[in-house]
């Protein structure tokens, strides 16, 4: 559902996840009358203007009469437009277009922050928009047996708008249905009529690890999936000749993820001799294994996937993406109803597999997380012993409920999930209560995001001032209510976690039984319900009440495995309170800010590690790497985002950058001038010299150096 408002010199249009986009206009002048724009969309909006004026976005041009087709991205000249008709496709926020008739230019400012679209006179335009954002609209039931869960698989994606490698677009793969077990099997007919035939069959042993591991594969190539009696797997396309066999386990997660990365990019780079297509920096690597772009985006699905399995794949894999996230789930049937949650984010789905985790371990691995990130000032030698830890912690007379850790066994994947039993590090830990928690979110008649700050401990005074600011700061581009409490009782915690609140930021104390208050100790296990969507309870050993939290009603969180010093608490408060409020999702955010301190696997998330509190204003989250080199600078970029896998990305760097896979880095070098031009407008986090510093902080430090 989209909304939109109107104002003497913007639009504001918005979701109901509180995403939006502002387009800036001064002389519009709306009509109830306009045009059709042929493209699946939330709502249309008419009227006169003279000149619209966009967030820095790609943009697609499609002349309706002459056929021409033109891409702005980065480039810094403007576009002048003959006279036609023209569907402009803008990649924003929320998915944008505007039709119109006559001629326009095409411009970005000089610090490529606003796109422009003018025009010679008043002009008629039609802006229609979608919401990245999707629901299950439909509710399969299946018996709770692998034959249940294959026959689920195999109707999931009816979901996909379409066929062939344009469904590697994410806007082009809908959210699939609902997934509920009973005796019974009842998949509905609008079900049954969206599916695509295409030829494909995926034939598995009759055990559910089989089936949890091949649905995402299934998944994607649209393929019918089926229990045998057989020992070994099989994909099968007779149309095209195909019969394809994997090994059984521990093989066989191995080949799926193998096949899901072969089939998926490839589909990305041929998808371009299509009608959505862009001049991609990766494009060439279809060359160099041989494959017709146009050839094989004119073929049937079952002959791509013969084409695709035919080409020497591994020539090229290293130069595509990492995986974007993996999920390690317990194959049982109670998880069957978690499934169409990981699918919709195309993830990798692996058997849990941990071992023991030794005190000593544990510290190891932190320490060399934390050189590995790039620090090299403070020698081992400094870190502070168990006992030094203990002594610096936040100080209170209960004792901490700390976590029995485990060390997990991990594949592909950036970021990785875990829906089973144990408590691994290196993992956001979700129940499956997290995904259906989310849908309650969407339906607030409040579009503003509510956030509040609870002080608990005093000694803890410089976070909270800090991750204030830093909302009250983000509050100035997002319309974001903020919050403040020092000192709460039992009563008045209970009731902030049993508001309608899109984020808690708790600074204080948590022990054995509870969150510290004024007057006592609050569990989380005996309030109502949680009504807030996100939260980070930084106190030592918060993991189980952010655990009851999911329970209870919350969507993800981040927590503390044990006691933690007041003083790295507070550095990853700020690190992770802006990054969150920046638009990077949980887990990432996470991430990224646990490794300013040595210690960082004391923090983790539970719930769903890939939700998102806010937009981003790059659309796309980012992280950066700057190293100095002489009189030059090496800067290595990738969007981390993993709702928009098979998206697309472009910097903006003078004509030099093409438009790249979501995930892709970007490496280029550049001297101070251009390096400092760079950070004006880059609004991302950059790890340099070891730490984490925002593109404005490194603006500062290097101008000052």
């Amino acid at each position: 559902m989209i909304e939109w408002e109107e104002t003497e010199s913007e639009l504001r249009v918005f979701d109901r996840t509180k995403t939006e986009v502002c387009i800036q206009t001064s002389d519009w002048n709306a009509t109830g009358t306009g045009y059709d724009v042929d493209r699946a969309l939330d709502e249309t909006i008419s009227g006169y203007v003279s000149e619209l004026r966009f967030p820095a976005a790609l943009v697609k041009i499609l002349g309706l009469n002459s056929g021409e087709e033109y891409t702005h991205g980065g480039d810094a000249d403007p576009l002048d437009l003959s006279s036609d008709e023209y569907l402009l496709d803008i990649s924003l926020n929320i998915k944008t277009y505007v039709r119109f008739s006559g001629t326009a230019t095409i411009s970005k400012t000089d610090d490529y922050n606003e796109l422009h679209v003018s025009f010679p006179e008043p002009t008629l335009v039609t802006l229609g928009f979608r919401s990245h954002h999707e629901v299950p609209v439909d509710t399969i039931t299946v018996p709770p047996t692998p034959d249940g869960l294959a026959t689920a698989v195999t109707h999931l994606s009816s979901s996909h708008k379409v066929t062939g490698p344009d469904r590697s677009y994410p806007t082009l793969r809908g959210h699939p249905p609902r997934v509920e077990l009973d005796d019974e099997t009842d998949i509905p007919e609008p079900v049954r009529d969206e599916r695509f035939d295409v030829g494909i069959e995926v034939a598995i042993p009759d055990e559910f690890k089989y089936a949890f591991v091949a649905a995402p594969l299934a998944y994607y190539l649209q393929a019918e999936m089926s229990v045998e009696d057989r020992r070994s797997p099989v994909i099968r396309a007779p149309e095209a000749g195909v019969e394809h066999r994997l090994t059984p386990f521990p093989g066989f997660q191995h080949e799926v993820a193998d096949l899901l990365r072969r089939v998926f990019f490839l589909d990305c780079l041929v998808r371009n001799a299509g009608e959505y297509s862009w001049d991609l920096a990766e494009l060439p690597l279809l060359d160099d294994i041989g494959i017709d772009a146009e050839a094989t985006y004119e073929s049937t699905p079952a002959e791509q996937l013969a084409t695709y399995l035919d080409a020497p794949y591994r020539r090229i894999d290293d130069d595509l993406p990492e995986w974007h996230l993996a999920m390690h789930v317990e194959p049982c049937s109670d998880n069957s109803t978690s499934l169409p949650y990981l699918l919709d984010n195309l993830s990798l789905v692996y058997p849990p597999e941990s071992t023991d985790l030794e005190k000593d371990e544990l510290l190891n691995k932190s320490i060399d997380d934390f050189y590995r990130a790039g620090d090299s000032e403070t020698p081992p030698s400094t870190l502070a012993t168990p006992r030094e830890r203990a002594a610096m912690a936040r100080k209170g007379p209960g004792s901490v409920e700390s976590v029995d850790r485990r060390d997990p066994v991990l594949h592909e994947g950036q970021v990785n999930g875990w829906l089973a039993d144990g408590v691994p590090i290196d993992v956001f830990k979700t129940v499956p209560e997290a995904y259906e928690n989310r849908f309650k979110y969407l339906n607030r008649e409040d579009d503003d995001i509510d956030v509040t700050v609870i002080l608990n401990d005093d000694e803890m005074a410089d976070e909270h001032e800090s991750v204030a600011e830093i909302y009250e700061e983000r509050a100035e581009n997002l319309p974001i209510n903020v919050t403040v409490h020092e000192g709460l009782s039992k009563a008045e915690l209970a009731d902030v976690l049993e508001s309608p609140l899109d984020f808690v930021h708790y600074i204080g104390h948590c022990e054995e039984d509870g969150l510290r208050c004024r007057n006592g100790n609050l569990s989380v296990a005996n309030i109502e319900e949680s009504n807030v969507q996100t939260f980070f309870l930084n106190a030592c050993g918060s993991y189980y009440e952010g655990h009851d939290l999911i329970k209870k009603g919350s969507v993800a969180g981040a927590v503390t495995f044990t006691k933690v010093l007041n003083k790295q608490a507070a550095k990853v408060g700020v690190a992770f309170s802006r990054l969150l409020i920046h638009g990077y999702d949980i887990a990432h955010a996470i991430q990224l800010a646990r490794r300013r301190i040595m210690m960082g696997k004391d923090y983790a998330v539970v719930g769903d590690g890939t939700h998102r509190l806010t937009q981003c204003d790059n659309r796309f989250p980012a992280l950066a790497t700057l190293e100095h080199k002489g009189d030059q600078y090496e800067v290595t970029y990738r969007n981390l985002s993993i709702p928009h896998v098979g998206g697309v990305y472009e910097l903006y760097r003078s004509n030099q950058e093409k438009p790249r896979l979501q995930s892709s880095e970007s490496n280029f070098t550049v001297n101070q001038t251009e390096l400092l031009a760079f950070l004006e407008r880059a609004k991302a986090p950059f790890v340099y010299d070891g730490d984490l510093f925002w593109s404005e902080e490194l603006l500062h430090r290097i101008n000052s150096s």
